[in-house]
């Protein structure tokens, strides 16, 4: 796989990283208290990294001409450094503006979120279990080109931080979306406990939202296959993110392991810590190789896209949840203390791993998109 970075690609990333390190530095991710703010999505505005899905003539723009390989490697930065924030997010309710939205939404909500204006979170997984993006939220026909909506969605990242909700949901004429004001009457926003301490997950119920005609992205029924292709590029950034903090946790066991002195030797010079970290690399480097692929198959529009994105998903998802233990292995007892990043490597590619359908779900859509 050739994973060799343009110009363009080499300087966000290192213009990103620089401003991750300045600005939500780890003793910022460890604080239940601190949250990304306004300044926080202005300065990711002006490095561009919610218009990457967006075309040029609507004020985004790809770095390489493939735009979700662009997404892919920011949110694998962004998984190295265990950010939060509105990236995700805000990025596919960009999308699905670009691609669906009017011209009144291109000029106003999709220019506020490219410029960090507001920030947006992506409302699809259903609070009652049902795996289709458009389960747990109803609409309902009221008033004059207006909706109600009704239901609950689940594991909504960052919604109490954002101002808008894209939800995704199911009307009479079939799948469609709508852009609600996080504040709107009728939304309730309740913030989860869950095992990653570095991000907030909300459930967000919908008790007869009324939401008029300019709420709706695309026409009413329309939204399938864009629905689709929202969540193939959502397992991409997720499995990115957990490679990224996979990559992390990695290089800092390796740096460990040339540093811990056991009976006058480091530990990585033993045979049983050799193994262990040569079979941890090539997880790395299958994963690596998995989310890259997924990632052009899904930017490109190839046929093979969504297995690709299902093979990466599922693979990645169990590799990951495996190495963060063989790192456990090579930290020993210091890895357990809270004072230690490792547990929150752990905490982020456990979450990351059940974000948008988990391992055994994806090898079940594989058998599915092959006829099995």
């Amino acid at each position: 796989m050739d994973l060799r970075l343009t110009d363009e690609q080499e300087m966000l990333l290192k213009a990103s990283t620089e401003f991750l390190a300045a600005r939500y530095p780890r003793s910022r991710v460890r604080d239940p208290q601190a949250r990304p703010d306004a300044d926080y999505r202005r300065q990711a505005a002006e490095l561009g990294w919610y218009g990457l899905l967006v075309g040029e003539d609507l004020g985004g723009g790809s770095l390489s001409g493939e735009p979700v390989v662009d997404c892919a490697l920011l949110a694998r930065a962004l998984g190295a450094q265990l950010q939060p924030g509105p990236f995700l997010g805000t990025a596919l309710a960009a999308l699905a503006l670009a691609a669906d939205g009017s011209p009144e939404q291109h000029r106003g909500v999709l220019a506020d979120l490219l410029a960090g204006r507001s920030a947006a979170a992506w409302a699809v997984v259903d609070a009652g279990g049902d795996p289709a993006p458009t389960a747990g939220v109803s609409a309902r026909r009221a008033g004059e080109g207006g909706y109600t909506l009704h239901g609950a969605k689940t594991a909504v990242e960052g919604a109490g931080d954002s101002d808008l909700l894209l939800v995704t949901g199911t009307s009479e004429a079939g799948p469609t979306q709508f852009l609600v004001p996080r504040d709107a009457p009728g939304v309730s926003v309740q913030e989860l406990e869950g095992l990653d301490i570095t991000r907030r997950f909300a459930e967000v119920t919908f008790a007869d939202v009324a939401v008029g005609p300019e709420a709706l992205v695309g026409a009413a029924g329309g939204a399938g296959g864009l629905v689709d292709r929202m969540w193939d590029i959502a397992c991409v950034l997720t499995v990115a993110d957990m490679v990224g903090a996979m990559e992390r946790d990695f290089a800092a066991a390796l740096e460990y392991s040339g540093q811990r002195i056991a009976f006058g030797r480091p530990i990585g010079s033993f045979q049983a810590v050799k193994h262990l970290l040569a079979d941890t690399s090539l997880l790395l480097e299958m994963s690596n190789a998995l989310l890259f692929a997924a990632a052009r198959a899904v930017g490109s529009g190839a046929s093979d896209g969504a297995r690709l994105t299902s093979m990466a998903k599922s693979f990645v998802s169990d590799s990951g949840v495996d190495l963060v233990h063989n790192c456990f292995q090579v930290f020993g007892g210091i890895g357990f203390t809270w004072e230690h990043d490792q547990h929150l490597y752990l905490r982020r590619v456990t979450t990351d791993a059940a974000l948008f359908g988990d391992a055994v779900s994806h090898r079940e859509r594989i058998c599915v998109l092959a006829g099995l």
